[in-house]
């Protein structure tokens, strides 16, 4: 588990173009904040495990959903879609299911 939590906020920081530095710094804590976490010599508190969510936009949930590559990406579609009328989802799935088959 520890392992997993380390390399998924790693992934999470690269696909935002982030270094350990600026993701320590967003997050309000000292420089190594982040290395300490994906090295392995710490762990985040809940309470940071959550800070580390909502700064992504993502769920707990989301976090630790191993079917999608990029949680963040999926979670501002969803958060988008919820905005459409239904006659433009309906619009979207036809054009989704186009192109996925």
């Amino acid at each position: 588990m520890e392992e997993y939590l380390r390399n998924k906020i790693t992934q999470l920081r690269i696909n935002k173009g982030l270094s350990e530095y600026q993701l320590s710094y967003e997050l309000g804590h000292s420089r190594g904040y982040i290395n300490n976490i994906s090295s392995g010599k710490s762990m985040p508190s809940m309470n940071e495990f959550f800070a580390i969510c909502n700064y992504f936009g993502i769920t707990p949930s989301e976090f630790f959903d191993e079917q999608h590559e990029r949680p963040e990406l999926l979670s501002r579609a969803i958060k988008e879609i919820q905005s459409l009328s239904d006659d433009d989802i309906l619009l979207l799935l036809s054009i989704i299911e186009r192109i996925s088959t």
